[in-house]
């Protein structure tokens, strides 16, 4: 299995990546499960200003939001768990996994990208993360690979907690630029056109 967080600020054109996930895995038999991020959803949820707690909650629901959004109208399968046993594409809604297996620090430090990365753990999955920009910037050069400990404790395109998380489970999550064509088919085959991080 892939796991694939579609990150909100693809919302523009995360019905299209939803689609290519779709039309790929069918012709390859893959099974692909999407991870939605929180996209203006979660927006709302910050600007709310709520405790640390309800907000955590209140984010995950966000991207249940968002998953129903990127579901409407396509053939994927929304699931609320991670049993799956079947090739296709699938849309998680993660509120219930997540209440019932509380493991995640309940901080803005945890966003989509570490409850992704605690999901393709869960499941023993590759892990993609697509985004809007090509990977991470370190001094404004691009990296193609580079170890999870040089990310602590600087600001990039990933939450400050997936860095700990890829160390403490020995993960790699491929990050990619899902606003160019061709990028997302070319990963999926195994070409990382973005920046691997290495757990």
């Amino acid at each position: 299995m892939i796991v694939v967080k579609l990150g909100g600020s693809l919302i523009h054109r995360a019905k299209e990546l939803v689609k290519e996930i779709i039309d790929y895995s069918d012709t390859s038999g893959q099974a692909i499960l999407i991870v939605p991020g929180g996209s203006v959803f979660a927006d709302t949820v910050r600007k709310v200003n709520a405790s640390d707690e309800a907000s955590h909650w209140m984010a995950i629901l966000a991207m249940e939001q968002y998953g129903y959004f990127i579901a409407d109208k396509s053939k994927a399968r929304i699931v609320d768990n991670i049993r799956i046993e079947d090739k296709g594409t699938y849309i998680l809604l993660p509120y219930a996994l997540i209440k019932n297996k509380d493991e995640l620090p309940h901080t803005w430090d945890v966003t989509s990208d570490t409850i992704a990365a605690w999901v393709a753990h869960q499941v023993g999955a590759r892990f993609i993360k697509l985004t809007d920009v090509d990977g991470i910037f370190i001094n404004g050069e691009l990296k193609k690979e580079l170890r999870a400990q040089e990310l602590l404790g600087i600001e990039t395109c990933v939450d400050s907690e997936l860095p700990r998380f890829l160390i403490k489970n020995k993960m790699n999550c491929e990050i990619l630029n899902g606003n160019c064509p061709g990028r997302l088919i070319n990963a999926l085959k195994g070409n990382v056109p973005g920046t691997l991080i290495k757990g």
